[in-house]
């Protein structure tokens, strides 16, 4: 009864902005990370920004200095702040979740995608 929901894709022109949402929500005990990963036409699904249950966040290169990763732990909620956008940031971004659904077991959940369109 796990689920992801994500919001805020959309279309924008190069050097624009703009923030990925996404909130957990079911019956589970914690979210030991959460994160983002795309997937553009063509390529294989790759990270973008993801925070542990440290507290560390961790960038693709593509993205460092451009794009910031927050994550409400009490909420269950991750925001992508992302600037400086490039038309190369085109893909479908997926949240991305590994979830204590019981006691003793983690699995690995995903939203349904949000598609980020940056023109030139």
């Amino acid at each position: 009864q796990v689920q992801l929901v994500e919001s805020g894709g959309g279309l924008v022109q190069a050097g624009g902005s703009l923030r990925l949402s996404c909130a957990a929500s079911g019956s589970f005990f914690s979210a030991n990370a959460m994160g983002w990963y795309r997937q553009a036409p063509g390529k294989q699904r790759e990270l973008v920004a993801a925070v542990g249950s440290s507290g560390i966040a961790n960038y693709a290169d593509s993205v460092k200095g451009r794009f910031t990763i927050s994550r409400d732990s009490a909420k269950n909620t991750v925001t992508l702040q992302m600037n400086s956008l490039k038309p190369e940031d085109t893909a479908v971004y997926y949240c991305n979740a590994d979830i204590a659904d019981t006691w003793f077991n983690v699995d690995a959940y995903w939203g349904q995608g949000t598609q980020v369109t940056v023109s030139s």
